[in-house]
């Protein structure tokens, strides 16, 4: 009952504010703009971050910026049913979409086309990725001074082992699964076939993806669209030679190429701006209205699984520490109002024991509650651990999921200390003493220990996710030994569920607990202060005693190496 006061004082000078801008509205009802600029910039996330409420100083924002896919998706379909409207301007620049956020902004785009209304697309310079964004437009612009730098995709594998043995470091590890291949990075002098197999793999699904956008948005047939990327990149008049964009246009005259015209242009200047969504809000008279609500809306729990895995705690983003993500767990399972969870895991694995950690809270939450994980980058190895605890496990198309496998070892710094003048001696009582003792390598005894530790734990690797799967542990086996899949091969193969975006995925877990999901709200439980990533902190987590990771670090794959939090 104290809610009740506020709500209506709220409601209330909301209200008042709209009844006081009503006359202002009513006046600019006739200048109701015919077509609306939106500007895509940077890595949009799903929802809006959190931020102050009031920003002092800093460097504003362009009013036309989109903040998030959510805010996007209302503004398209408010101007979607406004029969005045006839389309909008997307502005790109420095668009670096993940694949899961660039597939559910494209699906905001062909919607709004399926309701009659067009779309134009203008962009100083556009990258591969950021091109069938541009391309998927009615029509084209691209600024005369600019390029489309449509060259494909590359993958680079990264070995250090030879660089390590020349300043005296040498890495020993065990490893249980062919394809399991992070160890490679410290050990190897130069990369392996099963790398380089494994990327070509996700290069050949990830550029036939390219080819169908092309083909399908340029009108081109498959040769043609593969030809047109072999002959990139491109300068503004050869795009427009090859019938990549339709048009080279100014920024200052987009509006002019609109057809618009500004009634209050001053003699001395010939530009007509394209209206922002505010702007053509602020001609509606009954512009959309957030009322407050007397009851508050049912709120679904997100928790990330966000960076390499390692016990403890900490911040966010670079790693994921198990006692921080446990805690945001059991804070989502006791919030009366979160009715369902969505563990979003972006994460390579890292720490077995953190990462069991991670799986048995995550089974605790969900006898409570419906658990959904969801991966649109990365969900390997101890990231994948974690996930099995859900419910269901979703994927994004071209995510990262997989790599059952474990590796485990230390590194050998022992010649690099001579070479400095630092002299060790090493004395135990007990043959395994000095097992993770830097200074030497292992013995035979040792390496005994190593490779049956190594085995016990890629066994109980293969039986938790043969009970979490409902399969046996050879066919487990016949999928694992470190082998990565995309969503897709993933979703073939049986180690997900369901292939979707974040938005359905949330929708789907509020389903799942009996609760509308036509009006919810997210609060994500677990997000701290973000840790910085340093070669230490990376190297330790790597020779941690038991390690299920798959080595990002060692693929320069479209931002696979990226672990941010999904958002």
């Amino acid at each position: 009952m104290l809610r009740l006061p506020f709500v209506l004082l709220a409601n209330l000078l909301i209200g008042l504010r709209l009844l006081l801008g009503l006359p202002f509205r009513l006046m600019a009802v006739r200048q109701r703009p015919t077509w609306v600029r939106f500007r895509l910039t940077g890595n949009l996330p799903y929802r809006p971050r959190p931020g102050p409420r009031f920003r002092l100083g800093g460097t504003p924002v362009e009013p036309a910026t989109v903040a998030s896919l959510e805010d996007f998706g209302r503004a398209l379909r408010t101007l979607a049913a406004d029969p005045k409207v006839e389309g909008i301007l997307l502005e790109l620049e420095n668009l670096t979409l993940a694949d899961a956020r660039r597939d559910a902004l494209l699906t905001l785009i062909s919607d709004f086309q399926a309701a009659g209304k067009r779309v134009v697309s203008w962009s100083v310079m556009v990258d591969t990725s950021a091109y069938p964004i541009l391309g998927a437009a009615d029509e084209v612009l691209l600024a005369p001074m600019g390029r489309v730098d449509l060259v494909g995709f590359a993958a680079e594998a990264t070995v250090l082992g030879e660089a390590f043995g020349r300043v005296g470091i040498h890495a020993h590890f065990a490893r249980r699964g062919d394809y399991k291949t992070a160890p490679e990075l410290f050990t190897d002098g130069t990369v392996s076939d099963v790398q380089r197999q494994t990327l070509e793999t996700f290069l050949d699904e990830r550029y036939a993806v390219l080819v169908d956008a092309i083909a399908r948005d340029r009108g081109k047939t498959p040769e043609e669209a593969r030809a047109l990327i072999d002959a990139g990149p491109y300068s503004a008049k050869r795009a427009l030679e090859a019938g990549l964009v339709d048009g080279l246009v100014h920024e200052a005259d987009l509006g002019a190429h609109l057809g618009l015209e500004s009634k209050k242009k001053a003699a001395h200047d010939d530009e007509t701006p394209v209206p922002t969504f505010s702007a053509y809000l602020a001609t509606q008279p009954f512009p959309p209205v957030r009322w407050r609500r007397l009851r508050r809306k049912p709120r679904l729990a997100v928790v990330d699984v966000a960076g390499i895995i390692v016990p403890g705690s900490g911040g966010s983003g670079r790693f994921a520490a198990a006692d921080t993500v446990v805690k945001a767990l059991r804070q989502a399972a006791r919030d009366p109002r979160s009715k369902a969870v969505v563990l979003a895991v972006a994460s390579p694995g890292g720490s077995a024991l953190a990462s069991e950690q991670m799986l048995e809270a995550v089974k605790r939450v969900a006898k409570q509650k419906p658990v959904i994980a969801y991966v649109d980058k990365v969900c390997a190895s101890g990231g994948y651990m974690a996930a099995i605890g859900a419910k269901e496990i979703w994927s994004a198309p071209h995510a990262v999921v997989g790599s059952i496998g474990i590796f485990q070892g230390k590194f050998e710094y022992g010649d690099l200390l001579d070479k400095l003048g630092v002299r060790s001696t090493t004395v135990t009582r007990g043959q395994n003493a000095a097992f993770g003792s830097g200074s030497r390598g292992f013995t035979p005894h040792e390496r005994a220990a190593l490779e049956r530790e190594v085995e016990e734990g890629y066994q109980t690797f293969l039986e938790l996710v043969a009970q979490a799967r409902g399969r046996t542990k050879e066919e487990i086996h016949q999928l694992a030994e470190g082998r990565v899949y995309s969503g897709l091969r993933a979703k073939d193969a049986g180690l997900v569920d369901r292939i979707g975006g974040f938005e359905e995925v949330c929708r789907y877990a509020m389903d799942e607990a009996r609760v509308s999901s036509e009006d919810f709200e997210i609060h994500r439980f677990g997000r701290g202060a973000r840790s910085r990533l340093s070669l230490l902190k990376l190297l330790a987590a790597a020779a941690h005693p038991t390690s299920y990771a798959f080595c990002t670090t060692a693929w320069g794959l479209w931002g696979f190496g990226t672990t941010e939090p999904i958002d």
